[in-house]
């Protein structure tokens, strides 16, 4: 299919839900509960989707993602396209023309400059900007006139849909953030925790790890939305409360992440009160191998750094034992059950960027026992493998969740099967999930050697989530510890072929190098080792209506067409 086509059917929008026949803020109060409790408004300081969901009611891009993977216009007019003159012919740049009127919950006009003060606080280099692999490219972000950002590439760029674009790269207010750009950005709380936003709500109150209160924001765009004059967004508690609340107690009016095993969700439905809602994105369930020596022996500020190899983790054949013993067909039927697959992917989707690989599908103990007595790794008195005096011992943690603590158990097991000992850590979902720098306990701290969670990507092109891998990325004292590569993996080739793919035009070949990307990752060297793909869950009460699951987007993406229904 020729590139013009591709991106006219990129830009093709769909009708949207249906808006609410009622005045705004008519339908009174709407309680949603997020038990891994958001830490911060700020998405460009946390990659956890906690946050960026609680961001999502305040902050808004430039042009969003339908459920179907289709781009629709948010702030923007239009979309840019090749045939609106909204991309140049040599794919090097995009215009953006900006709707007239658009006001920021203070009142004041949203301008162009808003939008080029967004770019410069991302990309700064002192910044720590947890959603930088979005600015991928990019050479210059310039204000043509009020309503006009043009967004100028060092490369042709095939998709360049990706800075603004999406609910990890909303536009921020320039008055409002102004003194808080690089090293200084984590240290505006008062901004942080309450930005000035165009989105259909506004901070009211907000109190970190535990509830945020919203109301209707008043110069939202459309006067009859939202139809809901405040909306309560909880934290904290399990997501077996968390689904209690929507789908028995009625409590709650929605639950994201109903991360539960299949039985335990039916016999919640059965109360009536509600269903849970799910959709195919790509979001997988992962283990990260930490490449870096997370050792409490090493000072704070060099734990987990790359100037650490790991002692063990390091060679390739303990990290493709470590996979080879985890049966994925188990994990998926205790799990998850239909809304989940087993899988060798980190991304899974789209089709032409999913690699073919099913190497991992079949668990093999033997085969992991023989790969690491070939490497010299040999049982000890007490079972556990050692080689120059270092023992295969590790540190495995991930959030409460009782699918997760499940998934711990089984791994830990067959893991003790191949000689590797592993203490299980678990840890508060808000703080594990958080963006405070200062934590021992964050995923992006990555004080283990092993940890698990899910994420996903923007949309239906997984460049910029590829991106996230370059050397550069790697989390540390220096960036506040947001660096997007968590793994701390470092390959020059692999840094190649992510800049090969950023001028990359023909689809197929794009399609190509991803999936070869994705192996150097996993397959190659299993420095990611997937486990489930996973379909995006959250219960739903049976009086809440236009809610549109999207695992394209942030996935509370159409808050302001929700309204109350007679049951």
């Amino acid at each position: 299919m020729k590139l013009k086509t591709l991106l006219m059917c990129a830009a093709a929008s769909m009708a949207l839900a249906p808006a609410a026949m009622a005045e705004r803020g008519s339908d009174g109060e709407v309680n949603v509960i997020m038990w891994q409790a958001p830490s911060t408004m700020n998405m460009y300081l946390s990659s956890g989707t906690k946050d960026i969901i609680a961001a999502s009611m305040v902050l808004e891009p430039l042009a969003g993602f339908q459920p179907d993977g289709t781009l629709f216009p948010e702030l923007a007019e239009e979309i840019p396209t090749l045939e609106n003159g909204g991309i140049s012919e040599d794919l090097k740049t995009i215009t953006w023309k900006l709707k007239e009127g658009l006001k920021w919950s203070d009142g004041t006009p949203f301008t162009s400059a808003d939008v080029v003060f967004t770019a410069e606080y991302c990309m700064h280099p002192e910044g720590g900007c947890a959603q930088l692999a979005k600015y991928e490219g990019i050479e210059s972000v310039e204000a043509v006139d009020d309503l006009t950002v043009k967004v100028s590439f060092t490369e042709p760029r095939p998709d360049p849909y990706s800075a603004f674009v999406g609910g990890q790269s909303t536009i921020i207010q320039k008055a409002q953030f102004e003194k808080c750009l690089g090293a200084a950005a984590p240290t505006c709380t008062e901004e942080n925790f309450n930005p000035i936003g165009t989105g259909p709500f506004r901070v009211a109150s907000f109190k970190t790890n535990d509830v945020i209160e919203f109301e209707a924001n008043p110069e939202y765009r459309d006067p009859e939305k939202p139809a809901f004059a405040k909306l309560t967004m909880k934290g904290g508690g399990d997501a077996a409360a968390a689904a209690r609340s929507v789908l028995e107690t009625g409590e709650f009016d929605y639950a994201w992440n109903t991360q539960l095993a299949p039985d335990v969700i039916a016999g919640m439905e059965a109360a009536d009160k509600g269903k849970v809602h799910s959709a195919f994105g790509s979001l997988v369930e992962r283990l990260m191998v930490n490449l870096t020596d997370p050792s409490s022996s090493l000072p704070d500020g060099e734990r987990s750094t790359t100037q650490h190899p790991h002692p063990f983790l390091t060679d390739p054949a303990v990290r493709k034992a470590l996979s080879m013993a985890i049966d994925r067909e188990l994990l998926v039927e205790i799990g998850y059950g239909t809304a989940g697959k087993p899988t060798c992917n980190l991304v899974p989707a789209p089709e032409a960027w999913a690699s073919p690989n099913t190497d991992c599908m079949t668990q093999d103990i033997e085969g992991a026992k023989k790969l690491l007595d070939e490497a010299g790794w040999v049982p000890g008195g007490d079972g556990v493998r050692e080689k120059d005096g270092v023992r295969l011992s590790m540190v495995y943690q991930t959030s409460v969740n009782a699918v997760r603590q499940d998934f711990q158990a089984l791994i830990k097991q067959w893991w003790s099967e191949i000689g590797v000992e592993t203490e299980l850590k678990t840890i508060d979902a808000s703080v594990f999930f958080g963006a405070d720098a200062g934590s021992p306990d964050t995923l992006q701290k990555f004080h283990a050697d092993i940890e698990m969670y899910a994420n996903n990507f923007e949309g239906n092109n997984p460049e910029p989530y590829l991106a996230k891998f370059t050397c550069e990325k790697a989390p540390g004292p220096d960036n506040q510890w947001q660096g997007e590569n968590i793994v701390r993996f470092c390959d020059e080739e692999y840094d190649k072929l992510v800049a090969e793919l950023g001028h990359t035009t023909g689809m197929e070949e794009r399609g190509k190098l991803g999936q070869k990307l994705n192996e150097m990752l996993t397959k190659d060297t299993h420095s990611i080792i997937p486990l489930v793909y996973r379909g995006t869950a959250s219960a739903v009460s049976n009086s809440l209506g236009g809610v549109q699951l999207n695992a394209w987007d942030t996935e509370l993406w159409n808050v302001q067409d929700w309204h109350r229904v007679e049951e």
